[in-house]
């Protein structure tokens, strides 16, 4: 396994829902909590726009609502959907934030998590840039890590055993982050990262 390099702290504000450093580009597609909405998940999906490429502006460009419906094929799918994020790790490990975590970002969609369902109500969702077949990269593996500490600290009711994929709240009708994703690798890496800092 690749030795974990941090490349940079991130800190979370709880009072204006960001994270730092990163990226800002406020997606439409987000609402309030319900008052009950307190954070319980951290939901981690894969995306890749058109399927299995990556880089491009798409991904954002979906997220904002910007996105070109005829630039590709797969589009006619999607036509329409109205969809964010919390935040999105691109594979060289550029982090985004479209939705500020005090604010209910649209992800999950029809969703149940240890007998809550709607889970978008009360969890935060990271995607990164990817697909279920095609190893994340090393990069994505390093920035992961630090976020996480960062959301577990400014909301210390968010453990290690408040993460999921979205194959597990959506299981059957989702697949992401897939068998690509190195769950063993992550865990390691905040394990290590803890020893770090304490």
């Amino acid at each position: 396994m690749p030795e974990v390099i941090m490349t940079g702290d991130f800190t979370v504000n709880p009072e204006t829902g960001l994270i730092n450093p990163a990226r800002l580009c406020l997606s439409p597609n987000r609402d309030a909590r319900p008052d009950d909405g307190a954070l319980e998940l951290v939901v981690l999906h894969g995306i890749s726009l058109p399927p299995g490429q990556f880089g491009g502006p798409e991904i954002e460009a979906f997220f904002l609502n910007k996105l070109d419906w005829n630039a590709h094929p797969y589009f006619v799918e999607i036509h329409g959907m109205e969809v964010s994020a919390h935040l999105l790790i691109r594979r060289d490990g550029d982090l985004l934030q479209f939705v500020p975590f005090n604010e209910r970002a649209w992800h999950a969609g029809q969703s149940h998590f240890r007998g809550h369902s709607n889970c978008n109500d009360f969890s935060i969702g990271i995607e990164l840039e990817g697909e279920d077949e095609t190893n994340y990269d090393d990069r994505q593996y390093n920035v992961l890590p630090a976020v996480l500490n960062a959301l577990t600290t400014a909301y210390p009711q968010l453990t290690m055993r408040e993460l999921a994929g979205h194959s597990d709240v959506a299981p059957g009708r989702k697949s992401d982050p897939g068998p690509a994703f190195d769950w063993l690798r992550l865990y390691n890496a905040v394990e290590e990262l803890r020893e770090k800092k304490d």
